[in-house]
């Protein structure tokens, strides 16, 4: 019997990897190929980061549109480990999977291994992470929208002029896209001063914020406002901020949102002043629609952006917002973007 590369692979899908089987699709004989015959069709996830509620609603965002579809789903964990990320991309590549989804990550080490995989064949998306590679769409959040966005309602809340904490990692490319546009503001207001710089992405991440901003705030109880352009930074810089009684005097504004973030922001007399934000789950599922596209020989564009939705502390109490659910509900530009959506592409159910 000859073996193919997809057979080979799936003799060897119980030794790597989390996998998924989904049902076909409803519907499925009226989708291109290959998805007229869903059940034969793999993609895979190959996560650089995975801690905290954004990545795993966008987890479950891209299994919902994996399902919708009716693909089998096998996703990989690196947990910040850039080489095993680059050599999960590797196993998929080995296991024979037709695409593969490559969710945030160092662009030196996913390059060569995001080239790997179109050489075998295999189509490629990647979100948040720069492969360099024009046969590889990037999935974006708009990040210098989120930046802007945010910044735009300090103005509007503090002024031109203020002391700032910022916190940022440098090499990551959704940061370091929002750190253009913060370079950007500083320019515009000079009036605006910042004091300290500050971050880092070890686990768990808010903690270790935490722990940062304790000590920047100690040498600059001055600092007016506090960019910290992603959620667990923003939790961090919170508990620094709560622990030292400084509320009254910090604002702080973000990027993404979650549950436990809603709740932060909502606390009586909590410093968390705004944030902006795409919704996870619907930017997993536009990556894997971005996907399905390549692999029915569409084009979803080189940049597949899902543009943002600024959300206040002030609007979140106004409408009695206390979780994700109700934000979809009572914002419906955050429940779904209308982006990589061919006619023939069957979505998640909605609520």
């Amino acid at each position: 019997m000859k073996f193919s590369r997809r057979h080979l692979g799936r003799l060897a899908a119980g030794l790597l990897g989390a996998s998924m089987l989904w049902p076909a699709a409803a519907g499925a004989q009226d989708m291109p190929a290959p998805f007229d015959n869903p059940g034969d069709v793999e993609i895979a996830l190959v996560r650089y980061l995975s801690t905290g509620d954004f990545f795993q609603a966008y987890l479950s965002g891209v299994e919902a549109q994996a399902k919708a579809l009716g693909v089998n789903l096998r996703v990989f964990d690196s947990r910040q480990d850039a080489a095993l990320q680059a050599d999960m991309v590797d196993q998929a590549i080995a296991l024979g999977v037709d695409g593969i989804v490559i969710q945030h990550g160092l662009t030196e080490s996913m390059k060569e291994a995001a080239q790997r995989a179109v050489d075998a064949g295999i189509k490629v998306v990647a979100f948040d992470v720069n492969v360099e590679n024009e046969a590889i769409p990037q999935i974006e959040q708009s990040d210098r929208d989120l930046a802007r966005l945010a910044l735009e309602q300090a103005i509007k809340d503090n002024g031109e002029e203020w002391k700032a904490g910022y916190v940022y990692v440098a090499g990551i490319a959704p940061l370091d896209r929002r750190n253009e546009t913060w370079v950007e503001f500083k320019e515009k207001y000079p009036g605006i001063e910042e004091v300290a710089q500050f971050g880092t992405l070890d686990n768990p991440i808010a903690n270790s914020v935490a722990n940062q901003a304790r000590s920047v705030l100690s040498a600059n109880p001055d600092v007016q406002v506090v960019f910290a352009p992603y959620d667990e930074f923003a939790k961090g810089v919170k508990i620094a901020v709560d622990e030292a009684g400084m509320s009254d005097a910090i604002k702080i504004y973000s990027a993404d949102i979650s549950t436990a973030d809603i709740s932060a922001m909502r606390e009586p007399g909590s410093a968390w002043a705004a944030t902006a934000a795409t919704n996870p789950a619907v930017v997993g599922e536009v990556s894997v629609r971005a996907l399905a596209m390549l692999l029915a020989g569409e084009d979803p564009g080189q940049n597949v952006i899902v543009p943002p939705t600024l959300i206040t502390q002030a609007q979140l109490n106004e409408e009695d917002i206390k979780n994700m659910e109700e934000l979809s509900q009572k914002l419906p530009q955050f429940a779904h973007a209308d982006v990589a959506v061919p006619e023939w592409m069957p979505l998640p159910p909605r609520d």
